[in-house]
């Protein structure tokens, strides 16, 4: 019987009703109920993701405002080429748009993340090709498995119809297994891992080269600032740090800003905000703004027209005869209500009594106030930090500096790569290094109490699996859903696999939030620490305890045996073979649904538009309707853990009789993933320009964690045979693999931090000794600019874009409340942005 024949009669089989056993009672381990899972999940997943992307090609050209939304809202996207607004015609188009578009229209970090899905699909091509001519062949030849959930479960084939080598070892010893196929697993876990780490670091070069082209042919400030630490008390001024740093005789200093408690000046920035916003909502529930129309072909995502601050009327209008709005911008506002709003103050003892006045009043009354403790506050004299951020007037000088010990006393005049002007998380300057690693350890303790958490509410998901561990503690329910074959294969692969994606989906932002206290200097570094978190929750909880522990059966088990686990460390590698032959229907279930049935709900964006109706509905301002136009966002840390953790799975089963299915649905996975990302990060999401590919060193590590596993992997899975030559004979390669992972950090990793003196274009202003002309401290948003980023005030960006090293409390213009139907003054608070560099600036 022939390799297809065969298959197809196990698919007709399987397609039989056998939920019984021949007694009339419900069987609770049906063989062939895996096959089934499988069709469910692939039907299920295909119908989702196939639905989901249909409906995107639909509202595409009609919500343009949500996605297309970084192409009209960003210089640097608009280079790219615009998308037809045919049904599939913008597919062809984005597949053309080059490595190079993409890098000077998304940056670095999206050249480095859509680098990693192409190393991911070549190295998963080259296993599929291997698994599908030699390890499948060879798996049938011998044991009679196909790698299909529910296929092996069948008689391997017999005597009569196995031929050529499987034949003679068949024949040579009926009544002994026969193990000589095993060579497979040392031969190719040296071959796969071999192939992993050459393509590996063929595209960790191409990213090398890039980048340092890309950066040593940039004038960018920020690359011409150190992060100056631990700065003693009796040089905290500027004048000592420019003689200290210029004593070293690297280069001349062109800018020093020291960084000061500005603790007090934050919280008034923070608290004006608040109440500019409460006197916004006050204003417009007296005009009674309406919400603008739309015209029913669009999502109400609609940019608001220009709103003028109530400091900005100008002054020929303003006079008893002139109107507030002209006539042309009245649409937008009703007649004004009788009565102006109220507000209640509390007052007295406790403030248990209160009084009704005039909101509009009472709002611009405390917004006046606070204006002046702001310009008060500025201009007092604040302690100083032990950080500064010094501007060298080349990059060549400043590379030289962060790559060189400066003092010989430790921990004193450390220098650190700066992050961008509007990067800086201000409020953790002044933290002190006592402080900061307080919050640091207890985040990474709280982490690691959530990580034996997350295990905990893992058993119930993994219980789901088996049947016959269910059996054990809800017998009703696992005979129930034996009766009901539709139910139980939805049971035992639906949920499961949707409970562990939505886990890993609603994780990642509790590890945000602990990332954002921890004290971190700048928003790059927060992300880079998310990806972190992330992988090692993924990592941990939802590969390694269900590898470990298996299914719940194995859990069980494993608990009922750890005296013997104690006392016999083989037992440790049964279970951990054991179980990932028995698990690998669940993966390929996980790759199924991630792949085709979640992955293109991504480009709905679908927590965008499922949230919006709420953030309409509670829209009551001008600013606030402003809002909803802003882009999603796109955070790398929630993005690249759960890849990684996709290409380790494909590369711990590339050996085993499944091998071929995990990396052909890892293919899929990997090949969706690179088209919506690629639409996301170029057209559709915003993101910010933290770490300049720094994400690529973090990506490979991980990497080699998952080569380490997947060897241990295989000295398991043979020494469950009951072998000691072929176990051993991969020891050596484990040995090269952690040496290796060293190796490449000493030697690859600094490349992918720093910039290379020699790839340094010193013919352009600020790669030599030039001083490139001075910048606005200030500016409007631009293109693809790392000095730009966008100043945070409150948890909010504003339009400005801080270039310069300064608090943004210290200079963030302070306009009034936003009005409808008024074109904002232009250039407000410039003089004052001017005369702040000035007093910045100490060169001559």
């Amino acid at each position: 019987m022939s390799f297809t024949t065969s298959a197809a009669t196990a698919l007709w089989t399987a397609l039989k009703d056998d939920t019984h056993d021949g007694d009339g009672k419900p069987r609770l381990s049906d063989p062939r109920a895996e096959q089934r899972d499988l069709y469910t999940q692939f039907v299920i997943s295909f119908a989702l993701g196939l639905g989901a992307f249909i409906t995107f090609c639909i509202l595409r050209p009609k919500w343009t405002e949500l996605y297309a939304a970084r192409r009209q809202q960003r210089c640097a996207a608009s280079r790219l080429p615009e998308l037809p607004d045919s049904f599939f015609g913008w597919i062809p188009v984005l597949h053309r748009i080059t490595d190079e578009e993409v890098l000077y229209s998304a940056g670095l970090d999206a050249y480095v993340f859509l680098s990693f899905f192409k190393f991911a699909i070549r190295f998963l091509l080259a296993v599929f090709a291997f698994a599908v001519a030699i390890i499948l062949p060879i798996h049938y030849a011998y044991i009679g498995e196909y790698g299909v959930p529910g296929w092996d479960k069948n008689d391997p084939p017999g005597n009569d119809t196995t031929s050529g080598i499987g034949q003679f070892f068949k024949d040579k010893d009926k009544n002994k297994t026969n193990y000589s196929y095993l060579w497979i697993y040392v031969i190719f876990t040296y071959i796969f891992s071999g192939l992993a780490v050459y393509l590996l670091l063929q595209e960790t070069k191409k990213i090398i080269r890039t980048r340092q082209t890309y950066l040593g042919s940039q004038t960018s400030t920020t690359d011409r600032t150190i992060r100056l630490s631990g700065i003693p008390r009796d040089m905290a001024s500027d004048d000592s740090i420019k003689e200290f740093v210029e004593g070293l005789k690297v280069g001349k200093v062109q800018n020093v800003t020291l960084c000061r408690r500005w603790r007090e000046l934050d919280n008034l920035i923070d608290e004006r905000m608040k109440v500019v916003r409460e006197l916004e909502r006050a204003w417009t529930k007296h005009m009674g703004y309406k919400r603008p129309r739309n015209d029913g072909n669009t999502l109400p995502l609609t940019r608001q027209p220009p709103y003028a601050t109530l400091s900005s009327l100008p002054l020929e209008e303003d006079h008893e005869h002139s109107q507030l709005l002209p006539e042309s911008e009245r649409e937008h506002i009703s007649a004004y209500s009788d009565e102006r709003p109220k507000v209640r103050v509390w007052y007295g003892p406790l403030k248990l009594r209160y009084r009704s006045i005039d909101a509009i009043d009472y709002y611009e009354e405390k917004l006046r106030k606070i204006d002046e403790q702001i310009q008060t506050a500025r201009e007092k004299e604040y302690a100083s930090t032990e950080i500064a951020f010094v501007t060298m007037e080349s990059i060549e000088a400043s590379q030289t500096l962060v790559q060189t010990i400066l003092d010989p006393h430790p921990m004193q005049m450390f220098a650190r790569l700066a992050p961008a002007p509007g990067d800086v998380i201000w409020k953790n300057t002044y933290l002190s290094r006592t402080r900061r690693m307080i919050q640091s350890w207890s985040i990474t303790l709280v982490i690691g109490f959530l990580t034996v958490f997350w295990s905990v509410l893992l058993v119930p998901i993994a219980t789901l699996l088996e049947l016959e561990a269910l059996h054990k503690i809800i017998p009703q329910l696992a005979e129930f859903l034996a009766m009901h074959p539709f139910l139980k294969s939805l049971v035992q692969t639906g949920l499961p696999t949707l409970a562990f994606s939505l886990l890993t989906v609603a994780v990642p932002y509790l590890y945000e939030w602990l990332s954002n206290h921890q004290g971190m200097m700048s928003r790059g570094d927060v992300e880079l620490s998310i990806i972190s978190k992330n992988f090692f929750f993924s990592f941990f909880n939802m590969f390694l305890l269900f590898t470990v522990f298996g299914t719940a059966t194995g859990f069980y088990g494993f608990w009922e045996n750890l005296r013997d686990a104690f006392k016999d460390t083989t037992t440790v590698a049964l279970a951990l073979a054991t179980s990932l032959e028995g698990l690998a229907p669940f993966y390929i279930n996980l790759l199924i649904l991630q792949g085709l049935g979640l992955f293109p709900f991504r480009l709905l964006e679908f927590g965008s538009v499922a949230l919006y109706p709420l953030n309409f509905l509670r829209a009551r301002t001008p600013r606030e309707f402003a809002e909803l136009s802003t882009p999603p966002k796109f955070s790398y840390g929630f993005s690249i853990p759960q890849t990684v953790l996709v290409l380790i799975i494909c590369v711990v089963y590339s050996v085993f009789p499944s091998s071929w299915l995990i990396c052909l649905f890892g293919l899929v996975y990997f090949s969706i993933g690179q088209f919506i990302y690629k639409y996301q990060l170029l057209y559709a999401m915003d993101h910010q320009q933290h770490s300049t590919g720094r994400a690529w060193p973090m990506i490979c590590n991980r990497v080699f964690v998952g080569l380490v596993v997947y060897q241990l992997a295989m000295i398991g899975v043979l020494a469950l045979r009951k072998d000691i030559t072929r176990p051993l004979l991969l020891v050596p390669l484990l040995g090269f693999t952690v040496w290796f992972s060293y190796w490449f950090g000493r030697n690859y990793e600094p490349l992918m931090k720093f910039i290379a003196l020699k790839s340094i274009d010193r013919n352009l202003p600020g790669g030599g000794d030039i001083s490139p002309s001075p910048s606005s401290t200030l500016s409007p948003p631009s293109g693809l600019d790392r000095d730009a980023a966008p100043i945070r005030i409150g948890g909010r960006e504003l339009e400005l874009r801080l270039k310069k090293y300064v608090n943004p409390s210290l200079i963030v213009p302070l306009h009034g409340a936003w009005l409808p139907g008024r074109n904002p003054a232009q250039g407000n608070g410039a003089s004052a942005f001017e005369v702040h560099q000035t007093r910045n600036d100490i060169s001559p």
